[in-house]
């Protein structure tokens, strides 16, 4: 008996010490995990801030779906308002999207309202536009989002990015169309020096 044990105890050292090896040359076993890829969910892409959830609560339009509730603001007034602020932090102003989640305790237990938090930020981090849009979101799920497969969950926060670029590209452009008509306006109502006779 006492043979076995240590066959098998060589063994194991010398496995292990094999991996180590293997390590230490840059050479991966078969059976090891595959290296992290750089998270694309960054911290500068979150909403974080108790004000800023509110401002999009407040401020803010809505896009329903089955198993969500997609809360959405414009952030250009906010760089404006902001700007000496963000000058005494010295922090460059956000960019892009910014997501945020609210998982409120109706919804389950600790570990029901994590697992929710889970598919939406893998979601989000799977279908997140490149930064076209510059707006505030704070998605709010349902208690159906648990029992939802994760393609529909995916397809329908895509589908909710897809809306909010949408709809703020449509009232960029009619904001720079009523700005355009205002400073025409403007510009004929001022007389010209060369019309005087």
């Amino acid at each position: 008996m006492p043979l076995i044990s240590t066959v098998e105890t060589l063994s194991s050292v010398s496995q292990r010490d094999g991996m180590m090896a293997d390590a230490s040359l840059g050479v991966r076993p078969d059976f090891a995990m595959p290296p992290k890829k750089a998270a694309r969910f960054p911290r500068t892409a979150r909403l974080l801030r108790h004000a800023d959830f509110e401002r999009v609560y407040k401020q803010g339009r809505r896009h329903f779906s089955a198993s969500m509730t997609v809360f959405y603001w414009p952030r250009t007034a906010l760089q404006e308002n902001t700007e000496a602020d963000l000058r005494k932090s010295k922090a460059s102003a956000p960019q892009g999207l910014r997501v945020g989640f609210t998982v409120g305790r109706v919804l389950g237990g600790a570990v029901q309202r994590n697992r929710m938090k889970r598919r939406l930020r893998e979601s989000v981090r799977m279908s997140r536009p490149s930064g076209t849009i510059a707006a505030d979101v704070v998605i709010n799920p349902k208690k159906s989002l648990l029992t939802t497969d994760f393609s529909k969950v995916l397809d329908e926060v895509s589908r909710a990015f897809a809306v909010i670029e949408q709809k703020l590209s449509q009232t960029s452009s009619a904001t720079t169309l009523v700005e355009t008509a205002n400073n025409r306006r403007a510009g004929s109502r001022q007389p010209q020096a060369g019309n005087r006779s």
